[in-house]
């Protein structure tokens, strides 16, 4: 996979796909640009016009409904029209090939794709295929990436920390498996955090993790020492039994976010989770509902940064698009 597909030939932002190769100043574009739609909310007509006249599809592989539902909402609050597309019911699941479906979409002269896919690569592969005047937004591909909930996490701790280069930050949970942790890991060392940890039981750990700047830690306890920010995982029910754990309750009693257990970060320190979370499995209740909880700050965020994105990239290409007619 080419980071180099993100960029048109010029260096504009055409598609965004994955965290892993960008600048700081990209991503503290993004952040700032989401600080300036953060408002549009909180008006009474909540819309600006800068998508006007462009069309959105969400193309989901894989169900998220709070995904789908702030990425619709970031488009309509951009004022461009939205599609999404049933693929329970769509051509793919009748035998049409996912290139057929794009080429069709693309017939009906549509401008960005938000594609969800559950194979990594899915996001690059579409990418690579559409016709040029298309961009394409992932929205999770596997264990890859998750390049927007990176981002809305970013946002929000920039929002109540100022400055993310001093903090400690521990992500717990399934490493493994998690396309969010790995984003979260490639922004936290791009922007410089002081030290990013990941925190988890050796079944859910991937061999070599350490290679991407993180200190990997198996005691929660140990983990959480003095940390600024915890950011807990959501654990797949697949992988609630099994070869990976040996029960829920085991799982909890060792790695569940309580608040004994918080109390060994620091005082101020917040707590994210990308959502939906499972209560009682890898947070208490108290803890996700209590006063050092950021959980639904990450959500009405995830609008705001979705809104950027959608915009750097679609107006990257009509800038484009003016400076070639010129």
């Amino acid at each position: 996979m080419s980071q180099n597909l993100q960029f048109d030939e010029t260096g504009r932002l055409r598609h965004f796909l994955t965290i892993e190769g960008l600048s700081r100043e990209l991503l503290i574009r993004i952040m700032d640009t989401a600080e300036s739609f953060a408002s549009v909310t909180e008006q009474q007509v909540k819309k600006v016009p800068l998508l006007r006249g462009k069309t959105v599809v969400n193309l989901f592989f894989e169900n998220s409904t709070r995904t789908r539902t702030t990425f619709e909402l970031a488009a309509k609050r951009l004022s461009a029209d939205v599609l999404n597309l049933n693929i329970a019911t769509s051509a793919t699941s009748k035998g049409e090939s996912l290139l057929d479906t794009i080429r069709n979409l693309e017939a009906m002269h549509v401008d960005m794709f938000v594609v969800r896919h559950a194979e990594s690569g899915a996001a690059h592969f579409i990418a690579r295929h559409v016709a040029p005047h298309i961009s394409v937004v992932n929205a999770g591909d596997g264990r890859h990436a998750h390049p927007t909930q990176a981002m809305l996490d970013m946002f929000t701790i920039r929002k109540i920390k100022g400055d993310i280069a001093p903090l400690k930050v521990a992500i717990v949970g399934d490493i493994l498996h998690s396309r969010v942790a790995r984003s979260e890991i490639h922004a936290l060392n791009i922007l410089g955090a002081a030290e990013v940890r990941v925190v988890g039981p050796r079944t859910l750990m991937p061999v070599g993790i350490e290679k991407l700047g993180v200190t990997v830690f198996n005691d929660l306890d140990a983990g959480l020492d003095d940390v600024d920010v915890v950011i807990m995982l959501r654990l797949q029910k697949e992988r609630m039994s099994g070869a990976f754990l040996p029960s829920v309750n085991e799982y909890f009693a060792s790695y569940g976010l309580t608040e004994a257990r918080l109390a060994k970060a620091k005082p101020d320190a917040i707590v994210m989770h990308p959502g939906p979370i499972n209560r009682g499995i890898e947070i208490d209740s108290r803890v996700a509902d209590g006063p050092q909880s950021v959980i639904l700050q990450q959500v009405s965020n995830g609008i705001a940064v979705r809104m950027a994105v959608m915009s750097m990239v679609l107006r990257g290409q009509d800038d484009l698009a003016r400076a070639e007619a010129a």
